[in-house]
């Protein structure tokens, strides 16, 4: 029965970030800046009515670091955004998922942790699927790529904060800072390229924070549920639904060194995911 519910919950988080994913790139004639002002602004509701209610200080412990991580996150979000533009959407997500990379990285580097060969070999597979899309995939943007390293090599950083913040702070709290300071940069630099959104883009705005709260909540459900080993490889079911959605409602195409290198750089994640717990139980 556990299990059953935990696969639920993935399922349901998966999607939706799928769902806002989409969503994203069906309105990526809007600026980034301004998708990044209402994601995180529909957001918002949900975060600070979680912390009201529960009475949890909204200002948080360690205020530098919770700022920090929030400029990481926005910076992050919007090369995200900005990529959608120029990409299919499943490599845009495929590729953003390459930001644990990264964060090995700046853990090895600031927080002087330890990565085990074997993970860097995990590394080097996803690494070489970045290689497989760009050196042979025709059809890939280079322009567009290069945006969505630069936000996974911001989300690395983020992983990095996050891992020092630790527990010393409401995970709510972490998310509701990030929110609080992506709804003041997107909505100051949207300004000068302000687009009034038409019609239905309003209901889809609001949507995107709709969609990335319950992604979130439903994901925490589900490692609340379940052990890590088993949990963390179902995110990227993301990528598939996001795949299929963009297959069904863009027309995106993928050759079939899009697809080779999307497996290359989710099984190497997944394969490190997997030895890390595996380390953690010997």
């Amino acid at each position: 029965m556990a299990l059953k519910k935990t696969i639920t919950f993935m399922i349901v988080s998966t999607f939706a970030f799928a769902l806002m994913n989409v969503t994203v790139k069906y309105l990526s004639n809007i600026n980034a800046f301004q998708l990044v002002f209402f994601r995180s602004m529909s957001s918002l509701f949900f975060t600070f009515g979680f912390l009201l209610k529960n009475r949890i200080p909204i200002l948080g412990n360690q205020k530098k670091l919770l700022v920090l991580r929030g400029l990481a996150g926005v910076t992050s979000m919007t090369f995200f955004f900005m990529s959608m533009k120029y990409l299919p959407v499943a490599t845009a997500v495929s590729l953003r998922y390459i930001a644990p990379i990264f964060a090995a990285i700046f853990a090895v580097l600031f927080l002087k942790e330890r990565i085990k060969p074997l993970q860097w070999l995990f590394f080097s597979m996803s690494f070489l699927g970045v290689l497989v899309l760009k050196g042979l995939d025709t059809q890939l943007n280079t322009y567009g790529l290069m945006l969505v390293l630069i936000a996974a090599v911001f989300s690395g950083v983020v992983y990095t904060l996050i891992s020092k913040i630790g527990t010393k702070d409401h995970p709510v709290v972490v998310v509701n800072y990030f929110m609080i300071i992506a709804t003041i940069v997107g909505g100051v630099l949207s300004i000068k390229d302000w687009q009034t959104p038409q019609g239905i883009e309003w209901g889809l705005l609001m949507l995107l924070g709709v969609f990335g709260y319950f992604g979130q909540v439903y994901m925490t459900k589900a490692f609340q549920t379940a052990a890590t080993a088993l949990v963390a490889p179902m995110k990227y079911m993301e990528v598939v639904f996001t795949l299929i959605i963009g297959l069904l409602w863009f027309q995106d195409i993928y050759t079939v060194w899009s697809f080779v290198g999307i497996l290359l750089i989710i099984g190497g994640l997944i394969l490190n995911i997997l030895y890390k717990e595996r380390q953690k139980a010997s």
